[in-house]
């Protein structure tokens, strides 16, 4: 018999190379320090990390059903698909001043249909990325064209205003707002500091709903404000971010901007349509500068190509495209005025229903002031300790200036809500 040899091979060994260590050399950006959470979003954050079943979210200014869920206006949702159905669209870009006929729709909206200087064409109008951007463009426009003026704001504003104005490198300063004591407008010292301001200098007014105090001036007060600002030869720029939203009455939202337009007064306007087309991810908004020659249109125009160039190139389309749908066709547009309604109804409710209910606690103070207030929020007078007990203890996130947004209140959360501020009025000085 033949021997059979076995032969045993070792197992191979794999070698790998040595992979060297990446070392890198301190940079530039190591040195970046991080920024703290923006007060609204931050605060929606912390809302989203709460496993607490009682928490309750109203710090974030978008609209909310009665079941919390965010909306999608009907009308949008038909001119969305007649948009989609256009086989004749396309991706190109639009100008840097955006969608022609959308802006045309939109000077109507703010000045009205029958508008003589929106006929005569003496208002210049960009689309924007919705309100923020067009306050940014305006502010990158106010820098170069009226050199060396600060821009008023009211106290307290929306927090993003000071900020915008001062990336854009223009100078602010204030003027009086809240009444503290009455929980109401300061009308008064409003007033004298629109009188005491630099002749020519800038104030940036809010068209209706203001935000945070939910409290706008009456149309006689308004009518004061507009001599006071004519008298000082100021430049009036409208914040105009909730048309329609906050009464439910597009024409009742913009007396004031009608008003002073009329009056001949010098003015801008942001315009937003986050809110009341409910169409916030769209970006969508425009500025409008009126004019007292209709050349002058033009070289505005121009000046605002430029500036958009350089800052975004040019706007959306989706967004406008929805919005220039429903304006031109009068049975969405009819829709869209009673969808407004009703969100401006939803809320008042809600606001009747958190000030009966406090009532009903006998909380201490006069809480008249939520149903007197107007539009998305409500300035509750809650001081920042109580504001901060409200979040720690009761999971309800809200902004520590006592901000709350009428839209998160449902009939569902209301009396909770309610048996919250009960609570920290009582125990939280």
């Amino acid at each position: 018999m033949r021997a059979v040899r076995l032969f045993i091979t070792a197992p191979r060994v794999l070698r790998t190379r040595a992979v060297p260590t990446c070392r890198f050399a301190s940079t530039w950006a190591d040195d970046v320090k991080p920024a703290p959470l923006d007060p609204i979003l931050g605060m929606s954050q912390r809302f989203q990390q709460d496993s607490d079943p009682r928490k309750v979210n109203v710090s974030i200014g978008a609209y909310r059903t009665d079941e919390g869920k965010p909306l999608v206006l009907s009308c949008v949702r038909k001119a969305e698909q007649l948009v989609v159905a256009d086989k004749t669209a396309n991706k190109e870009y639009l100008p840097q001043r955006g969608d022609v006929a959308f802006n045309n729709l939109c000077a109507k909206m703010l000045f009205g249909d029958d508008s003589k200087l929106v006929a005569d064409g003496l208002v210049a109008v960009a689309q924007t990325l919705s309100g923020t951007g067009s306050l940014r463009l305006g502010a990158e426009f106010l820098k170069r064209y009226a050199p060396g003026k600060k821009v008023y704001i009211s106290t307290p504003t929306w927090g993003t205003h000071t900020s915008i104005m001062e990336h854009a490198g223009l100078g602010t300063a204030t003027y009086k707002y809240w009444n503290e004591s009455g929980r109401n407008l300061d009308f008064t010292g409003m007033v004298d500091d629109i009188k005491k301001a630099p002749e020519g200098s800038i104030f940036l007014l809010h068209a209706a709903a203001h935000n945070p105090t939910g409290v706008d001036p009456t149309k006689e007060q308004w009518d004061q404000i507009l001599e006071a600002c004519k008298a000082g030869k100021h430049i009036c720029w409208f914040d105009s971010a909730y048309q329609g939203f906050a009464s439910g009455d597009l024409q009742k939202d913009a007396y004031a901007i009608r008003k002073f337009a009329e009056a001949g007064l010098n003015m801008l306007v942001s315009q937003s349509f986050a809110k009341n087309f409910g169409l916030y991810g769209e970006r969508i908004g425009t500025l409008a500068v009126v004019c007292g020659k209709k050349d002058s249109v033009a070289s505005v125009l121009s000046q605002l190509d430029v500036l958009i160039r350089n800052l975004y190139s040019n706007p959306p389309k989706h967004g406008a495209n929805i919005v220039r749908t429903i304006l031109s066709d009068k049975a969405l547009t009819q829709e869209w005025h009673a969808e407004l309604f009703a969100m401006s109804k939803r809320i008042q409710d809600m606001r009747t229903a958190l000030f009966n209910e406090l009532k009903k606690l006998g909380t201490p103070g006069n809480w008249s002031h939520i149903t007197s207030q107007i539009g998305m929020f409500s300035y509750t007078g809650l001081t920042p300790a109580q504001s901060d007990a409200m979040v720690e203890k009761h999971h309800v996130y809200m902004l520590r200036n006592g901000r709350i947004s009428m839209a998160g209140v449902t009939s569902k959360n209301v009396v909770y809500l309610a048996q919250a501020i009960d609570d920290v009025v009582r125990n939280v000085k």
